[in-house]
C-alpha cells in the first residue's frame, strides 16, 4: 500500500534565550513592547506535518509519498529528503515564496516566543490528490486552509480511505467546515485539547463524532491514548521515554504508526501501541526528524515494551 501524506514542509528554526524573558520585559510598558534577546544557542530543523510523518512512516519501511508546496528555498531539506529515500515527486515549488518558517525562542523557562511565516503552505490547494498515482491510503495533516478542504474532498471523491488530522489548523475552521470533515473522513485523530474544541465548534458529543467514522483515536499525553471503533474503546498505554527532550512532532509521529498498522491491516491494539512507541522515541530527541532506527531494532523494543510483536 502507498499512502499519500498531504500537509506542510517547513523549517523551524529553534533559539535558546538563556534567562528569562520576564527580566526583560516591563509589565507597565506592555502596551509598547520593544524587546531584543540575544540567543547564542541556534539550531534550524527539518520539520512540518507531511514532512515529520512521511520521516517516521518511511523509517519503519512504509511506502509514503508526500504532496505539499515548498519555496524557492527548500533545496537544504530536498538533499535531507533524498538523503533518506523519500520521494519529492509531488512537492510542487511556488516561485517567490518561502518553504514554511517557524521561529521560536525559548527562554529559561521553558517559556516560548513564536513566529510562523506560512509561505508556499498558503498555495497547497495547487496540488491534487488525482495527481498521485496507486495511493491506497491518505492523511490530510495541517497545511494550507483551501488545500485541507479540497484534499479531503478529493480524498473522498477517489474513494481513498483517510485519516483527518485537523492538528494546529483547528481554528481555520468553522462548524460546517468540520462537519464536512467528519463525514468525509475514514478516520479522525486529536489529542484530548483539540477533541474539546472539536466539540464545541460542531456542538457533537465524542459519541456523536465516534459514530460518523471508523474510528476517532484521542490522544492523551502521558495518559497514552484511547482508540473508538464503532463496537468498542480500546486505550493504549503510553511508553515512557528513556529520556524527555523534545516533544514537537511527538504528534505527528505517533499518526505515522496509525498508518503503518492500517496500511498493514494490524489490529487496534497493536497499532495504537506501534503508534505510541513511535512518538515515545520520537521525545527522546531533539528535532523532529533526528531520530533513526532501524525496522528490526523497533521491533525489538515494541517487543521489550509490550512482550509482543507484530
Amino acid at each position: 500500500m502507498t499512502a499519500l501524506i498531504c500537509g506542510s514542509y517547513a523549517y523551524d528554526t529553534i533559539m535558546v534565550f538563556p534567562d528569562h524573558f520576564k527580566n526583560h520585559i516591563l509589565p507597565d510598558k506592555i502596551h509598547m513592547l520593544n524587546v531584543s534577546f540575544l540567543v547564542p544557542d541556534m539550531r534550524r530543523e527539518y520539520g512540518g506535518c507531511a514532512g515529520n510523518i512521511a520521516y517516521n512512516l518511511n523509517l519503519l519501511g512504509g511506502d509514503v509519498t508526500p504532496m505539499a508546496t515548498i519555496g524557492t528555498d527548500f533545496a537544504p531539506y530536498a538533499q535531507w529528503m533524498d538523503k533518506c529515500g523519500i520521494s519529492r515527486k509531488h512537492l510542487k515549488e511556488i516561485p517567490g515564496s518561502y518553504t514554511g518558517q517557524a521561529f521560536i525562542t525559548t527562554d529559561q523557562d521553558d517559556n516560548q516566543i513564536t513566529a510562523f511565516h506560512p509561505g508556499a503552505m498558503n498555495e497547497s490547494h495547487q496540488n491534487k490528490v488525482t495527481d498521485a498515482q496507486g495511493v491506497s491510503i491518505g492523511i490530510v495533516s495541517p497545511d494550507g486552509r483551501d488545500g485541507m478542504i479540497e484534499h479531503a474532498r478529493q480524498f473522498k471523491e477517489a474513494g481513498i480511505p483517510f485519516i483527518f488530522d485537523p492538528g494546529q489548523g483547528m481554528p481555520m475552521f468553522g462548524e460546517q467546515d468540520l462537519k464536512i470533515f467528519i463525514e468525509q473522513a475514514t478516520w479522525l485523530t486529536v489529542n484530548d485539547y483539540e477533541m474539546q474544541m472539536l466539540m464545541d465548534k460542531t456542538g457533537l458529543t465524542a459519541g456523536e463524532i465516534a459514530a460518523q467514522v471508523d474510528a476517532l483515536i484521542i490522544t492523551l499525553g502521558g495518559e497514552g491514548s484511547e482508540i473508538i471503533t464503532q463496537d468498542k474503546t480500546i486505550n493504549i498505554p503510553a511508553v515512557e521515554a528513556k529520556a524527555i527532550l523534545d516533544p514537537t512532532g511527538c504528534g505527528d509521529a505517533f499518526r505515522s504508526g496509525l498508518l503503518y498498522g492500517l496500511m498493514n491491516n494490524i489490529d487496534w491494539e497493536i497499532t495504537g501501541r506501534i503508534a505510541s512507541l513511535l512518538g515515545s522515541i520520537k521525545i527522546e530527541h531533539h528535532g523532529t526528524q533526528n531520530h533513526h532506527f532501524t525496522v528490526d531494532e523497533f521491533k525489538a523494543r515494541f517487543q521489550s515494551e509490550f512482550n509482543t510483536t507484530f
